[in-house]
């Protein structure tokens, strides 16, 4: 479906090069007398990589067919992710650079959100927090509260986050899989 380069908005998913890319920012401008132009802010979801472009307005844009499937995490081997599709018990493969950061907060049984483009998954979003265990921390200091300082701790996925002085190990903490952030001890 082609548009004008003007009706672009944030989160919109375009054909640019062939490739798909999601607007991460963009900005409508006229200078002066000169022409309307849309200079955005674009993610390429293929290699990840962010670049500026200047589109002017009598521009058309393709937007990209995106489809979005609710996968199973399953089994990792090697470098290579395996999910099964929930509806129709398909068994796919993604390698750990389509998944990027999402990789290591992979935990078997887990359901993902895929977004695929021209029937291949080109990446997944994660829940908005998960629940991991402590394996590894500094003890606790005695009269710490939730406003003293952080301190590093080991996930039971190998991920280091920072939590509260007050957090011990074998406790289980609920975290931000995007940000990577301590949000709250769990509640069993």
């Amino acid at each position: 479906m082609a548009f004008s380069a003007t009706q672009i908005r944030r989160g919109m998913v375009l054909v640019f090069e062939n490739d798909p890319c999601r607007v991460v920012e963009f900005r409508h401008h006229t200078p002066g007398n000169l022409r309307a132009m849309v200079q955005a802010k674009l993610k390429n979801l293929r290699t990840g990589s962010n670049f500026e472009h200047r589109f002017r307005a009598a521009d058309t844009i393709v937007k990209a067919d995106m489809e979005t499937q609710e996968l199973e995490f399953m089994y990792q081997g090697g470098d290579v992710f395996h999910f099964m599709n929930i509806s129709n018990y398909d068994q796919i493969e993604m390698d750990e650079e389509a998944l990027g950061d999402s990789a290591p907060w992979m935990q078997p049984g887990m359901k993902i959100l895929a977004e695929y483009y021209n029937g291949r998954p080109i990446g997944i979003e994660l829940p908005n927090s998960l629940i991991f265990e402590i394996v590894e921390t500094a003890p606790v200091v005695r009269g710490a509260t939730k406003t003293a300082s952080s301190k590093p701790a080991k996930l039971s996925n190998g991920v280091t986050v920072n939590v509260p002085e007050f957090v011990e190990e074998g406790t289980r903490v609920r975290v931000n899989p995007t940000t990577g952030e301590y949000l709250e001890r769990a509640k069993e």
